[in-house]
């Protein structure tokens, strides 16, 4: 394996390597002693990160695990066509709404700390969701699932950095995080199929209670625990953040459902706005603020967070509609249409594992960055020549490229959003990716719903009478939905574009020794 260098540590870079100095060098000497002594704490941190990983898949495939279970949930619960999408929305409010709260909570509180009592709470509703015999039951089963999540996912992605150091290692640890993020997804939509076709849709929500209590005890005797800092929360600040993250958070789900230009659409951004300004204006003024406004000082930090937002958009949108041409246009059944997507997440892992281990140091992350996307919306534009009578190639090739494309892209991006950040704000930094991935869930996805919308009743006129006129709007639809999505990856193009280059650093004899220390899991 080629030896990657070292980059620069300013705020300003995009590259993840620290700088040598005195720390650094002694820190590779009291490895090789460890080493000799028979000491690994390799396998610590190891352990460590697949307890992360573990705990980011449990929490992001639930919503697509979710979705391929509603048409049953529907029908076993007697939930309208209209409240049904609440089962989804309930977990993304809560989730969205807490995430600020609950990253700065395990800053202050201690990490490991949260962590367990977002994944207790998380595992808990789960069993509850399971049980449940209502539609208002469940749908409070799926809030408090939400909160659970909003505490352990920061929490977990702050653990990860503090676990690795920022440069080589940290980097490796990033790429299998984002397989994980991004490729959960699918992998939802594969367990989801499984599960309601051979078992039942219960079972969606029971499968997270074994992993849970998995995590719970390994947790406790592998993560580190962080020390608590001085202050206590920012309530103005935890109020108006929630409620406002809720808000628009609400407000796009509105916008997907009756329109942007509903009432109550109109009204949860105003107040979703209104109290995000305000909540800026709190976090200026208060000692220990919940979001450390620093954060934003650094011009590539900020356009990753952007960069991250348009491109959850697009990639949110490609799963809401692929899937349902698959299984409502092509009549594949639930379980092949999860199966369908398994290429992406082979796609992804192989491209994010190649990126972090070759890629990184030989290209430079801005271009791969630009490269990645760049390749994302080729695919997605792929997706926009199919037609009713089209085999699973051209959807195969689609997400083939998009799956390489964000494989290639988010190691860096995300990196670029976490480099330089002290570790006493490693929660903070850490929850405003998962709120960006979260919000721009939501808004591509109320954007694309309201394209395939006008584009449907547009459809008449493009459209010739006979044969399946239903499955021919929705492609026409459809089609219109891929394109704006490959425009919001477009969007993202420029915006990393636009990052600055890091300066280049030098490397040591003794950042050499201590990368290949860490090459031979030392």
């Amino acid at each position: 394996m080629p030896v990657q260098p070292p980059t620069s540590r300013t705020a300003g870079s995009i590259a993840v390597s620290p700088q040598s100095n005195p720390q650094r060098r002694n820190l590779a000497g009291s490895r090789r002693r460890n080493n000799l002594a028979g000491s690994n704490p390799g396998n610590r941190r190891s352990a460590a990160l697949a307890i992360i990983l573990l705990a980011q898949l449990m929490v992001v495939l639930d919503a697509t695990i979710v979705n391929i279970a509603l048409p049953k949930i529907q029908t076993a619960l007697s939930f309208s066509r209209t409240d049904l999408s609440w089962v989804l929305n309930a977990y993304s409010l809560t989730f969205g709404g807490l995430l600020l709260l609950g990253a700065r909570s395990g800053d202050l509180f201690g990490r490991r700390r949260v962590f367990l009592a977002g994944i207790a709470l998380f595992t808990v509703a789960s069993l509850a969701g399971g049980f449940t015999t209502s539609s208002g039951l469940l749908l409070l089963a799926r809030s408090i699932q939400g909160v659970g999540a909003a505490f352990a996912s920061p929490s977990a992605l702050a653990l990860l950095m503090i676990t690795f150091r920022e440069g080589a290692e940290r980097t490796r640890a990033i790429a299998l995080y984002t397989a994980v993020s991004i490729g959960g997804s699918a992998v939802g939509l594969v367990m989801g199929g499984v599960l309601v076709e051979f078992v039942s849709w219960r079972w969606v929500f029971f499968v997270n209670v074994p992993v849970g209590i998995v995590l719970l005890i390994l947790a406790r005797r592998d993560l580190p625990e962080t020390d608590r800092h001085t202050g206590r929360i920012d309530v103005p600040g935890a109020l108006t953040s929630t409620i406002g993250m809720a808000a628009l958070v609400y407000g796009f789900v509105q916008a997907a459902a009756s329109g942007w230009e509903a009432g109550s659409t109109i009204a949860a951004f105003t107040v979703g706005v209104v109290l995000l300004a305000i909540f800026v204006l709190i976090e200026t003024r208060v000692a220990t603020p919940i979001t450390p406004l620093r954060l934003f000082a650094d011009r590539n930090r900020v356009f990753s967070y952007l960069a991250r937002l348009v491109l959850v958009g697009g990639m949110f949108g490609m799963f809401f509609f692929l899937t349902q041409f698959l299984q409502d246009v092509l009549g594949y059944s639930p379980l092949l249409s999860g199966l369908a997507f398994v290429p992406l997440t082979i796609a992804l892992f192989a491209a994010s594992q190649l990126a972090a281990r070759v890629l990184l140091a030989r290209v430079g992350p801005k271009r791969l960055m630009v490269g990645g996307l760049t390749t994302s919306t080729i695919g997605l534009l792929v997706l926009t020549q199919l037609s009713a009578t089209s085999s699973y190639w051209p959807i195969l090739l689609g997400l083939l490229l998009f799956g390489t494309g964000n494989g290639l892209a988010f190691v860096p991006l995300t990196t670029a959003a976490l480099a330089g950040v002290d570790p006493k704000d490693a929660g903070a930094a850490s929850g405003l990716v998962n709120v960006m991935q979260q919000v721009g869930g939501s808004l591509g996805l109320s954007i694309l719903v309201t394209v395939f919308g006008t584009a449907s009743r547009a459809a008449k006129h493009h459209i010739a009478a006979g044969g399946n006129v239903q499955a021919h709007t929705f492609v026409y639809a459809a089609d219109r939905a891929f394109v704006v999505a490959a425009m919001l990856v477009l969007i993202a193009v420029g915006l990393v574009a636009s990052m600055r280059s890091p300066r280049p650093v030098a490397m040591t004899a003794d950042d050499e020794e201590l990368l290949e220390l860490e090459s031979a899991g030392v």
